[in-house]
């Protein structure tokens, strides 16, 4: 069926990567779509979105992450097909490279906090790429006509072999591995390490699951301590949270003056048509990080002074600080919106309440994975038998459903310092002023 467009390149292509040394391509169907227009894109995505303000060396792309799903990916098939496991379908490998290469198409400037403000979905852009009039497109359908179609299908997990989605998107899936690696590597971390070859080594396809041999509990148990060390301390860092925080109101402000009829001084069409609404996948195509802090750039001198001042807190590292709180507290937090607002201040946009429970990455929980989209790691015995992993595992055990989570008020402090004669003396207190 593919033999006309998966012939192999008469010459190996090879990216040097930091964290697989080498990433190689030996087919013209997946070094068509690396030299498309869409997937070049990535290389102005961060893979991190505003990590950058708190560790300076997380500069790295969604492009390098997205070749690094795709060798793990081939590593993977590479072995199940050495082996010649009976449970791999082996009709699946193109479906399955071309998903793990495209996974993260979708992307847009500052991924999750742009996702947050306007409701909007990766996964959804990434399909509207591969399915619209795009080169990404063009190029699936040299191999058939319906192959786009199945590609988005596993990326919207409902491609009707679950075997090839648990690649892309399982709890431990070739796109976890690639970021924990990447991420690590790029915010100069050591926890977030793990031995990625001694876990490929172990994956068995079984009964439409992958599952790992039981032999190679140990590695996976550091593959998800890896894992949460870099929940807790990369992607739940309180200085990049303040810095997401920043960037929803800057995007949640220019939406409200939209609407209002505002006359922005700056703008592009692109983010016209977000703040309407009414992206088109070629506006979507030109949103990226680059537009974005142009605009931000430009709108440092907005009239608007709640929207100058947020970009040029985002842009020149001005952050919020913040408090931390051990439990919820209403009450208070109401007095304290209440005392923002008589001293001048505004508390929609100058107080922030912030906990962990809404970030896109997670700890490994295997009570709510059961049943839904991310099933539990399974370990499978000498006699074939699987079982779930925290019952063999006292380590996964012990991390499985720890909440170590605090309450983070975040505000500008010069603002608030200039305010503080207004302030009640308890509130003064509480914010060390």
């Amino acid at each position: 069926m593919f033999q006309d467009y998966t012939q192999r390149l008469a010459e190996e292509k090879v990216f040097k990567d930091p964290v697989h040394k080498y990433i190689y391509v030996q087919d013209e169907l997946i070094w068509d779509l690396i030299n498309t227009k869409e997937f070049q894109r990535l290389r102005r995505i961060r893979q991190l979105g505003t990590s950058y303000l708190t560790f300076h060396g997380a500069e790295h792309s969604r492009f390098s992450h997205s070749l690094g799903v795709y060798e793990i990916t081939r590593k993977i098939i590479s072995q199940f097909e050495r082996h010649g496991y009976s449970d791999w379908p082996q009709e699946e490998k193109w479906v399955s490279l071309c998903a793990a290469l495209l996974h993260d198409l979708g992307h847009g400037p500052f991924s999750h906090s742009i996702e947050q403000v306007f409701d909007m979905h990766h996964e959804g852009w990434t399909c509207r790429f591969l399915l619209e009039d795009t080169e990404v497109n063009r190029v699936l359908r040299r191999v058939s006509d319906d192959f786009p179609e199945r590609v988005a299908s596993v990326i919207c997990k409902n491609y009707d072999k679950p075997i090839v989605v648990s690649l892309v998107s399982s709890q431990m899936d070739a796109d976890r591995m690639d970021y924990l690696l990447r991420d690590a590597y790029f915010t100069g971390v050591n926890y977030g390490t793990f031995d990625l070859e001694r876990i490929l080594r172990v994956l068995r396809p079984y009964k439409d699951k992958i599952v790992v041999k039981e032999s190679g509990m140990h590695a996976v148990e550091d593959y998800l301590m890896s894992r949460y060390q870099m929940y807790w301390q990369v992607y739940f860092h309180p200085v990049t949270r303040s810095s997401e925080i920043i960037l929803r109101q800057i995007f949640r402000r220019a939406r409200e003056l939209y609407h209002e009829g505002y006359s922005f001084q700056y703008m592009t069409r692109p983010f016209r048509k977000l703040l309407e609404g009414d992206l088109t996948i070629q506006d979507y195509f030109l949103l990226d990080e680059a537009m974005a802090q142009t605009v931000f750039m430009q709108w440092t001198e907005e009239r608007d002074e709640l929207l100058s001042d947020l970009c040029a807190r985002f842009l020149h590292r001005r952050l919020y600080k913040y408090i931390t709180m051990d439990e919820k507290n209403e009450a208070l937090w109401d007095e304290i919106r209440q005392e923002f607002e008589a001293a001048g201040l505004r508390p929609d946009y100058h107080l922030e309440i912030d906990s962990p429970f809404d970030l896109p990455y997670d700890v490994y929980q295997p009570g709510k994975a059961e049943g839904e989209e991310k099933p539990p790691i399974l370990l499978q015995g000498t006699n074939g038998e699987c079982s779930e992993i925290s019952r063999k595992s006292d380590i996964i055990r012990s991390i499985t459903g720890i909440h170590l989570g605090k309450y983070h008020l975040y505000y500008p402090d010069d603002l608030l310092q200039a305010k503080a004669d207004k302030l009640d003396p308890r509130i003064r207190q509480l914010f060390a002023i």
